[in-house]
């Protein structure tokens, strides 16, 4: 469970590191200057790459604004749009998709596919409709069956995925690259995760790793081997490993069913060794 949603700081992290300036766009058909229109046009295996961040695509868009400012007359990228096999990639992830848009007015990346996929080595968040990264607001939205996967194959299965970081404390004020963690994970709609001992549902989540504790809330049912939990709120303790169902209110109670692994094998033992002995009685 801690490894499988730690997938989505692993995977949004990187995003914060696409910046404006020093973008350098190559193609292997043409590269065109529209002056006029203020834009660049790479075709055919596009590769836009600031650093250690590349955005490879069919075709890459690239809008440009001359600066106000007293940054030595150089051009500011006001928008990137990639279309086509899109393929963005940064020393902690990579992500895929059929188009990218980063609006760095309006401020939001837009990362849409069929699915949309973001990855590490050992991690995967998929999102059928999109991949959204808001840099000021610091927040990374999956929108459509989402699923993540864990190198533990552990599925985490939602509507909606929200995650939210902050600025680390270790990180250094004075630099343009600040450090992010992740402060809190929403979860909404159609709840599922499913792990090699159990399947447990819910209508909504939530995860704080400040507190390591992941919470649940509504019509949670979970299923481990026989046995069946059914209540309103459920709380599991990531750091000891205790997980606690909780009833919603006075009058609800927590419902359980428990079945014993070793009836049906003693049974089927009992019944062979019957039969057995009515055969030598034989």
């Amino acid at each position: 469970m801690k490894l499988l949603l730690l997938t989505v700081l692993c995977t949004f992290c990187f995003l914060p590191e696409l910046r404006a300036e020093d973008v350098n766009i190559t193609a292997e058909e043409k590269v065109e200057w529209h002056q006029k229109e203020q834009k660049i046009v790479a075709v055919g295996d596009a590769v836009a790459t600031k650093e250690d961040m590349s955005i490879r695509a069919d075709r890459l868009i690239g809008y440009y604004a001359g600066r106000t400012n007293s940054t030595k007359g150089k051009s500011a990228i006001t928008k990137v749009e990639a279309r086509g096999k899109v393929v963005m990639k940064s020393p902690r992830a990579s992500a895929f998709g059929n188009t990218m848009d980063y609006d760095l007015i309006q401020d939001v990346v837009i990362l849409r596919g069929e699915p949309a996929r973001i990855e590490t080595e050992t991690e995967s968040v998929t999102a059928k409709d999109n991949i959204t990264y808001y840099p000021q607001e610091q927040k990374a939205v999956a929108f459509g069956n989402v699923e993540a996967v864990d190198k533990e194959g552990n599925h985490l299965y939602s509507d909606k995925m929200i995650a939210f970081f902050k600025k680390s404390a270790a990180s250094d004020k004075n630099s343009e690259k600040q450090n992010m963690e992740l402060e809190k994970v929403e979860i909404y709609g159609n709840v599922k995760i499913v792990t090699e001992d159990a399947v447990v549902t819910a209508d909504k989540g939530l995860y704080l790793p400040q507190t390591g504790k992941v919470r649940l809330f509504d019509n949670i049912v979970i299923k481990q081997d026989t046995n069946i939990l059914r209540g309103d709120q459920a709380e599991t303790d990531l750091n000891t490993g205790i997980s606690k169902l909780i009833a919603s209110g006075k009058n609800q109670r927590v419902k359980g069913v428990f079945k014993e692994k070793s009836e049906k094998s003693e049974k089927s033992g009992n019944n062979q060794t019957n039969t057995q002995k009515t055969e030598k009685k034989q």
